[in-house]
């Protein structure tokens, strides 16, 4: 689908079921359980012969249709909405992992992503593999075959870096893995994952789909296009189902871990995603025009955007993503110092956590995100003292500029 049919497509996606009012909107069903007219009719609902809900941990009418609009937009096998993004990464993993098994990374990643992956699956058995993914003959020397995936994110966070996801997804694929990618950074309206050879995408729905912050949640989006899972527990479905990984999930793990979307967070993010393109237009547009003016001040030292031809991946985020690479940048300073009392003069910019809420947002990651990893662990990670992480919200260029030339006064 290509970004003038995305409104379209998502405006004109059908409800399960009628609606007996004609509500343009879906109804928010906050019923936790559903009546059935025969014990038959029930047994079919549990056993799974029929589409039916049961209870609400496990399908949600609303939470469906939300699944159900990100499914037409993307044009993906199956889609889960959990209730967070560090969900849907584990609840992914969960179902792709086993004890013995190890997966593919870099470094760079969000915390309580490195958090999870290091120090939650390892009590489990599983093996974190930390390699360059710009290097592909690295990455190809640290897959074997308890390999149960290889994860990135598109465009990491903090560091700003972009891995050739074709490249990438050619070395994952002939040796039998699939790659799965966080893309959080860039909306599926405006980057298509499965074009580059990603198999399972996993979002954090609180930041662009949410609307400005309105409800926590999560995806996974699954393609159903990998058949090759290791995996020993998704044998068990390679005969009955286009992607094992996606029916495991569905039928065994989110079902047993009981992290499923809650409805009015479905509600809201159903919403969100009617304005996600106009929403992401404006933050993207400001983002890349604040990045070109921070470089002509004087006391920044640096200015990390893909979106800028001085970039060094600014030929593979274009390639991937366009002019527009996201309403995220950073920024260095001199000193922990000057970005401490630099953020402390903003009046207009918020200092919190989160990404892409209508509000721009600032924050400081080696000491919040990454505060509780030691100063070894942040050099490791190219995690600096000096960084600033700057999340673009709907105000005008002019006026976030101001704001920040006042503050590095």
């Amino acid at each position: 689908m290509n970004e003038k049919e995305y409104e379209a497509v998502l405006l004109s996606t059908a409800y399960p079921k009628p609606d007996p009012y004609g509500a343009l909107s879906m109804p928010v069903y906050h019923s936790l359980a559903y009546e059935f007219q025969t014990a038959e009719e029930m047994e079919a609902a549990f056993c799974g012969w029929t589409n039916e809900h049961t209870y609400s941990r496990i399908t949600n009418p609303t939470v469906q249709h939300f699944e159900e609009l990100v499914k037409s937009a993307t044009g993906a096998y199956g889609v889960t909405a959990l209730n967070s993004g560090m969900a849907a990464i584990s609840n992914t993993l969960i179902t792709l992992a086993w004890s013995g098994s190890n997966l593919v990374t870099s470094r760079h990643l969000f915390g309580n992503t490195y958090s999870f992956f290091v120090n939650t699956l390892n009590a489990f058995g599983m093996e974190v593999r930390f390699c360059d993914l710009t290097n592909m003959e690295e990455v190809a020397n640290a897959i074997d075959e308890k390999t149960c995936g290889l994860f990135l994110e598109i465009i990491t966070n903090p560091q700003m870096e972009v891995v050739d996801l074709a490249k990438l997804s050619k070395i994952v694929h002939d040796r039998g893995v699939p790659l799965i990618a966080d893309t959080t950074i860039i909306p599926f309206s405006i980057f298509h994952a499965v074009d580059f050879g990603v198999d399972i995408e996993v979002i954090a729905s609180t930041k662009y789909i949410s609307g400005g912050a309105t409800s926590l949640g999560g995806l996974i989006i699954d393609y159903g296009k990998f058949h090759n899972y290791r995996t020993p527990a998704l044998k068990a479905f390679e005969s009955i189902s286009q992607s094992p990984f996606h029916t495991r999930l569905r039928k065994e793990v989110h079902r047993n871990l009981g992290a499923y979307m809650t409805p009015d967070a479905a509600y809201q993010q159903s919403l969100g995603l009617e304005t996600l393109q106009l929403r992401f237009g404006r933050q993207a547009g400001s983002c890349k025009e604040l990045a070109e003016k921070l470089q002509s001040l004087p006391d920044v030292r640096s200015v990390n955007y893909t979106g800028l031809p001085d970039n060094p991946f600014y030929e593979v985020s274009k390639r991937q993503f366009g002019d527009y690479p996201g309403a995220m940048l950073t920024f260095d300073l001199e000193s922990k110092e000057c970005c401490f009392s630099f953020m402390n003069r903003l009046k207009l910019i918020r200092r919190a956590t989160n990404l892409f809420d209508n509000r721009s947002l600032i924050i400081h990651p080696a000491s919040t995100i990454f505060g509780s990893f030691s100063a070894a662990q942040r050099e490791m990670m190219n995690v600096k003292d000096t960084t600033i992480r700057l999340s673009v919200g709907l105000e005008s260029v002019e006026c976030l500029f101001e704001d920040i030339c006042q503050a590095l006064v």
